[in-house]
């Protein structure tokens, strides 16, 4: 079967989302056996071999230059390092679908980040998207009886995350006119090897190594590596040059959704009214704040 040309964009676009979506479920399986900084830093080892092969042999694997050095190692301590730590742990204290629906606002705060420091104009509906989706968040989170329905750590270390990534974003904005995504994402998570390294050596080798590897394991975090790590972000770059930044960006919006589907199918969460409407009511402000922003050309990595 044949696909036009927008037709192809258009599926890269979704499988990128719908294996992003997956990687909180599959860390979520992996989690069963292996620590969080165990599961990142083989997540980034399988990446950065496949990466790596790819791009010697494709021949698109650049130097970084002296005065870029800095840059890219700040880069690589907001993501992978601080972003997976916050992620990760943040993972194993809530559900994978409130998680989704925490990072899913990052593309909300990117906008901000870049009126801050970048000095980039903030829209009205910038600020009404934030508050919108953050009442979404809200209902996902409280009960009936008002209180907190979610492990209040967990949700701190997701904003990190978000922090993290908008911070991350920002960065690869000053970079990415001098290389291209493929070199970035490649050295990003060869520096985070080097950073995760000594934390699974310091905390988690003792049980990682009394760990048995479930064939179920073992299958998410090879799906962690190659299709969260590796061929989402290719999908998504391809998508990004054909439909457009802000028009690709528009598609993340579809994670928790996604997140929330494969989580009551595959780990039996549960998908009550009030979840369904959060979900509806975060997707809503999000829809709205990215509504100014077709029309503008800008590059944006996802992380």
């Amino acid at each position: 079967m044949k696909f036009s040309g927008i037709t192809r964009v258009y599926l890269s676009i979704i499988l990128a989302m719908t294996f992003w979506s997956l990687t909180f479920v599959w860390f979520k399986i992996v989690n069963e056996v292996y620590p969080p900084f165990t599961i990142i830093f083989l997540r980034l080892v399988i990446s950065s071999a496949i990466l790596l092969v790819a791009g010697w042999v494709a021949n698109v694997l650049q130097k970084i230059s002296r005065k870029d050095f800095k840059w890219i190692l700040l880069l690589s301590v907001f993501n992978p390092f601080l972003y997976y730590i916050c992620e990760g742990l943040g993972l194993t204290m809530v559900t994978s679908t409130l998680a989704a629906i925490i990072i899913s606002t990052i593309p909300l705060f990117v906008p901000v980040g870049a009126s801050i420091f970048l000095h980039e104009r903030l829209t009205p509906l910038n600020i009404a998207g934030i508050f919108i989706s953050f009442s979404g968040v809200l209902i996902v989170l409280i009960k009936r009886d008002f209180s907190f329905g979610a492990n209040t750590l967990g949700v701190i270390l997701l904003l990190l995350a978000v922090f993290c990534a908008v911070s991350y974003t920002l960065i690869v904005k000053k970079l990415m006119d001098r290389y291209n995504a493929f070199s970035l994402t490649a050295y990003q998570n060869l520096f985070g090897i080097v950073f995760f390294l000594p934390l699974v050596a310091i905390f988690e080798f003792r049980s990682t190594m009394n760990s048995v590897l479930t064939v179920k394991a073992a299958i998410s975090l090879i799906c962690l590596a190659i299709f969260g790590s590796t061929v989402a972000f290719i999908l998504y770059n391809y998508s990004v040059k054909n439909l457009g930044a802000s028009k690709a960006n528009i598609f993340t919006n579809i994670i928790p959704v996604l997140t929330a589907i494969f989580s009551y199918f595959i780990l039996n969460e549960t998908m009550t009214f009030q979840k369904i409407t959060g979900i509806a009511v975060v997707l809503a402000g999000l829809l709205l704040s990215q509504m100014g922003r077709i029309n503008k050309k800008e590059r944006f990595v996802s992380p």
